[in-house]
């Protein structure tokens, strides 16, 4: 099985935000980032697969310099390779999806997992459109997800309750909480995660 997840580097739930020079994005000053919480349910369900099946992993994130943090992080959770989609820019949902998309296309994984959303900008919008772009069936906000060959059944939740979706690999997924609990990396695995090398490919 070859796993895709994706993942983004979001501001700490508990920093204290304020609102740039430039009026248009935040102060990033004194600001710590992390790991979107939605895509540590990705990593870990795509590790799990992993783990029961057989594969490999490969996380990717777009993002700059410091968004190579959370991949380490990822790599330490047990993810097998990780790429960075490098720009300095703000992309908008769609230039995310379309940088995702272009990478996978090379890739060919099996299954992409994905966080539902990203908790700073809240779209909900680069897993369906990812989907899309790359022509595959996608489901979201799953919470409960089974894979039996090439068939996949996934659990959602809908407003007042659960709707279960069946589908065919390969196919995009993106995580709820509550599909998984998230390991923490070990000591020994985070000093090996800082030694994995990352690969970078051009925005585009």
């Amino acid at each position: 099985m070859k796993v895709l997840v994706c993942a983004s580097k979001v501001p700490d739930t508990t920093a204290k935000i304020a609102v740039g020079a430039d009026k248009k994005s935040i102060d990033s000053k004194g600001i710590k980032f992390i790991l979107n919480p939605y895509d540590e349910f990705a990593i870990e369900e795509g590790i799990r697969i992993k783990e029961k099946s057989g594969g490999d992993v490969t996380v990717i994130t777009v993002g700059d310099d410091s968004s190579q943090e959370i991949l380490r992080t990822a790599l330490a959770m047990g993810c097998d390779t990780a790429i960075h989609i490098k720009t300095n820019s703000s992309p908008d949902s769609y230039q995310v999806a379309e940088n995702l998309a272009a990478v996978a296309k090379n890739l060919k994984p099996d299954l992409i997992i994905m966080g539902r959303q990203s908790i700073d900008f809240d779209s909900l919008q680069v897993p369906s459109i990812t989907a899309e772009l790359l022509d595959i069936p996608s489901v979201s906000v799953v919470v409960n997800l089974t894979i039996d060959g090439n068939k996949v059944t996934a659990e959602r939740e809908v407003e007042g309750g659960k709707e279960v979706v069946s589908l065919n690999l390969p196919c995009l997924i993106s995580a709820q909480k509550g599909l998984n609990e998230p390991r923490y990396p070990k000591l020994p695995d985070i000093m090996k995660a800082k030694k994995k090398p990352i690969e970078e490919v051009a925005f585009i």
